[in-house]
């Protein structure tokens, strides 16, 4: 059985739950004002994430790792002040957002559910079994006490309690919202594991789903998962696109939504506003109340980061300011373009916003950060010629130096 040994955010790399660098990570008062006037320019005065030196010509695997992760906790971060909103009641709020709109910014259960999957992914790489899925959402989320969220949304409520029941996968999986994007928030270490491989990337995150999620919900975790996975080798924008769409039937819901997002954001608008409700209108099934709908929430984020062209800034604000479900967006959107642009194009005063995850949808993940997640998904060379116990395992996730993430028991 699997179980949590200890917190490598806090034994590997020196980060408490005060933040990233000990500079007060979620927010002190301020950060949203700071936030308004982040530079355009991103990647200058960065301590979180200064010390790797990133080459035009080639980004390192573990740079864009730490783009892609920390991409998903930024978004997330942006969007969650927004998320059920239409556009023009965030106009009537904010204006355009264009940063932080709180003082305490933090990521919702799409980081915190990122963290779990890619601490599962850690331990088992490509030897991950539905089984091991299942246990670890009884041992880490279900038969824990709930946070104040109690799981978040209402997909994994939905799995958690026919968990609860005595369900096992994939019945576990029947319940009202499994079409939902619970799956596509968490894809993106999938992504990042199985870098430069889309179908692998498709395949495990399939696994990880298979306890939560069905149908659409499945090809929305798919399409992210490989998506980040082109990114992460530096594809193209095109390509990226292409390879989300190789991993799902052409004639779902969920391919047939990216589609027609991408197709709207790559037409001439005369504004941003334009094209942001040029993509919402593709996409949006205008009247119905729930935002969390895999297909449309999928395509918004790539019709986003299509209508960026991949710029990071642009990309995660465009889903921010097109509303529904903007913290997954804004999350999918910021993974793709942190894979495909590294680390640095995130604006230094967003990725110094983010520390250690508080745990409030998921407790037993409190401490952990998405860097060190993301180290963990990147071996480095020794590793990947002896990968652990050879079964494709990421290096450094279990046993080494004293320091593991998970352990076995």
């Amino acid at each position: 059985m699997e179980s949590i040994a200890g917190n490598p955010a806090e034994r590997r790399t020196g980060r408490t739950s005060a933040g990233a660098t000990g500079t007060g990570g979620a927010g002190a008062g301020g950060a949203a004002e700071a936030a308004r006037h982040a530079p355009d320019a991103p990647g200058r005065g960065r301590s979180a994430h200064a010390d790797h030196t990133v080459h035009a010509e080639r980004l390192d695997r573990a740079d864009r790792a730490r783009g892609a992760l920390l991409g998903l906790a930024v978004g997330d971060a942006l969007g969650a002040p927004a998320e059920n909103l239409r556009p023009s009641e965030i106009r009537r709020r904010w204006g355009r957002i264009e940063g932080f709109v709180s003082d305490d910014p933090a990521g919702t259960d799409d980081t915190e559910y990122a963290i779990f999957s890619g601490l599962l992914l850690a331990r088992h790489g490509s030897a991950l079994t539905v089984t091991h899925v299942e246990r670890a959402w009884h041992l880490w989320i279900a038969d824990l006490d709930e946070g104040p969220f109690r799981g978040a949304g209402f997909s994994e409520r939905g799995t958690l309690e026919n968990l609860r029941r005595g369900l096992a996968a994939p019945i576990s999986a029947q319940h009202r919202h499994a079409w939902s994007d619970g799956l596509a928030m968490r894809a993106a270490p999938f992504g990042v594991f199985a870098a430069g491989r889309p179908a692998e990337a498709a395949r495990l995150v399939a696994v990880d789903g298979r306890v939560s999620h069905d149908g659409e919900g499945i090809y929305g975790g798919q399409a992210v998962a490989a998506g980040v996975a082109a990114a992460m080798v530096g594809a193209g924008v095109a390509s990226v696109i292409a390879a989300a769409l190789s991993v799902v039937p052409m004639d779902s819901w969920t391919a047939r939504s990216l589609r027609r997002a991408v197709a709207a954001a790559q037409r001439a608008h005369p504004d941003r506003l334009t094209t942001e409700r040029a993509v919402r209108s593709a996409v949006v099934v205008g009247g119905y109340p729930w935002t969390d709908l895999a297909p449309e929430a999928v395509g918004l984020a790539f019709g986003a980061f299509a209508a960026a062209r991949g710029d990071f800034r642009t990309a995660v604000l465009t889903a921010v300011n097109m509303g529904r479900d903007a913290d997954t967006t804004a999350a999918v959107a910021g993974a793709l373009a942190g894979a495909l642009h590294g680390v640095s194009a995130i604006p230094w005063i967003w990725g110094e916003a983010i520390g250690p995850v508080r745990g409030s949808c998921l407790p037993s993940m409190r401490g952990y950060h998405v860097l060190d997640i993301a180290e963990l998904l990147t071996p480095d060379e020794t590793d990947e010629a002896d990968p652990v116990g050879g079964t494709g395992k990421a290096g450094g996730a279990v046993g080494g130096a004293g320091e593991p993430a998970v352990a076995a028991s």
